[in-house]
């Protein structure tokens, strides 16, 4: 049997799979055998410590779920020659799904709209008018496998793409250098770019000042890419017309400021939670490490280490 750390949970599902060929140690039980330990499942929040890594002499592959990893320091796993993975594709359409609901939600005024019904108010007069969702100008910030499924739904609503990536792609989009530039053009700006030093903070007062009073913030990424303070002030200033988020910079806790303004919906990052999707989540972080296991190689690494994989 191999031996793997397990940082925070899995399914039973994962679980009965692993203890087939693993000895599963527990990160949080704190006694485990480092020296031994080859392979670590962990998930997109947790990562693995830098201290807990660096004490595991043996470690060959972490298996992350999530397609989000910047909570693992994969510059100094690729230099230990560690492959490390994560869950890319399965969680694509369903992610762009919660995008869609995002937007949806915040032009057609759903939260009062519900309350209102729910409490009989309707009774003694109608909801105000909200706005249309459709053909609407949209920008993407970032335009990888999840972006792309976002794009697509949107084509139900007739929108108008634009989007910002470090280099221009070839797809029927407006493409746009500058972020500022962008968010100057659009009417919605979802974000839906990786975590990570490269873009914490990206969107930040300038660009939220340049999507303006009737501009709609979504992020369905990572809290860190979202200069929060800016945006919260932006929101309570009117700079900013509407925030619809799935995540936060200190999940799992929310600013009390955005859960009194009627102009935010708020999600606790659900953005691929169906049993569905989770399931395949968690059967592409086993099928990873059994593959390794057997091959050598894995089927999703990550980029920084996927040179290891040949």
């Amino acid at each position: 049997m191999h031996d793997l750390l397990q940082i925070g949970g899995i399914t039973d599902a994962m679980r009965e799979r692993l203890e087939a060929v693993f000895t599963i140690h527990r990160l949080s039980d704190g006694d485990y055998p480092a020296d031994k330990i080859t392979h670590v499942a962990t998930n997109g929040h947790d990562g693995i410590p830098a201290d807990v890594m660096a004490a595991l002499p043996n470690l060959k592959m972490i298996s992350c779920y999530g397609v989000g990893y910047d909570a693992i320091d994969t510059k100094a796993a690729a230099e230990r020659g560690i492959l490390v993975t994560h869950t890319p594709d399965v969680l694509n359409a369903e992610v762009a799904s919660t995008t869609i609901l995002l937007m949806l939600a915040s032009y057609r005024n759903f939260l009062a709209d519900e309350a209102h019904a729910r409490s009989g108010a309707w009774e003694n007069g109608g909801a105000p008018l909200s706005r249309s969702a459709d053909n609407r100008k949209v920008g993407i910030l970032g335009l990888g496998r999840i972006g792309q499924a976002i794009a697509s739904k949107l084509k139900a609503f007739d929108a108008e793409i634009h989007y910002h990536t470090r280099n221009k792609r070839d797809v029927p989009y407006t493409y746009h250098a500058s972020l500022t530039d962008m968010a100057q053009a659009v009417e919605v700006l979802i974000c839906i770019t990786p975590g990570g030093p490269s873009t914490h903070h990206i969107v930040n007062t300038e660009v939220m000042d340049a999507l303006g009073p009737e501009g709609r913030l979504i992020n369905v990424s990572r809290g860190s890419v979202v200069d929060e303070p800016a945006m919260v002030s932006a929101l309570q200033d009117g700079r900013l017309g509407y925030a619809a988020l799935d995540v936060f910079e200190a999940e799992p806790k929310i600013p009390d400021a955005l859960k009194t303004m009627p102009n935010v919906v708020l999600l606790p990052h659900v953005g691929s939670a169906t049993h569905e999707t989770r399931a395949a989540m968690g059967g592409l972080v086993v099928d990873n490490l059994l593959e390794h296991l057997g091959k050598g190689k894995v089927l999703t690494p990550v980029p920084e280490t996927a040179h290891l994989n040949a």
